[in-house]
């Protein structure tokens, strides 16, 4: 398997394993939208013998510090349980260090995401629509450069149902 970046003739490929993966489009459009809107900051896909059969997105989020959204990531369901989602998830985070980003943060379920060192307490003092008990974020390069604050997601998330 390959992880690599997107490139624009994987976005057909891409929208496949979205729409196979979550019950409606709402996924496959969140992601076409923020490529559309200039917000799609770090795009992977994960590649086997020539077939897109995993994706991750990281758009920026406005807050107190450079921070970025973890949103969507998808894996082929007939290819669940392989590793490609966590494979994604760790590439995507090397980058994102790589490129001196502070925060992600993610509304997921947390007994996945804690795995990956995701902890609602760390975003806990941000004020966001998705603040709760599933809103986590990650610090990349230390302790976090601040811990309140607003966290405003890129504008296509509010086409979200």
């Amino acid at each position: 398997m390959n992880i690599r970046a997107a490139a624009p003739g994987d976005h057909s490929a891409i929208r496949d394993v979205l729409l196979a993966a979550f019950p409606g489009p709402d996924e496959a459009d969140l992601v076409e939208q923020l490529r559309a809107d200039g917000d799609a900051a770090i795009e992977l896909v994960a590649e086997q013998d020539g077939r897109i059969v995993g994706h991750i997105l990281f758009s920026p989020v406005h807050g107190p510090f450079r921070a970025l959204a973890l949103a969507p990531v998808a894996v082929a369901p007939q290819r669940h349980g392989e590793g490609i989602g966590s494979a994604l998830i760790k590439a995507g985070h090397e980058l994102a260090r790589g490129q001196a980003w502070d925060a992600i943060f993610v509304l997921g379920e947390p007994a996945y995401y804690r795995r990956f060192d995701y902890d609602p307490a760390l975003a806990a003092g941000f004020d966001s629509p998705y603040a709760g008990p599933y809103f986590m974020a990650l610090a990349l390069r230390g302790a976090l450069p601040a811990t309140e604050g607003q966290v405003t997601h890129a504008r296509a998330f509010a086409g979200l149902g």
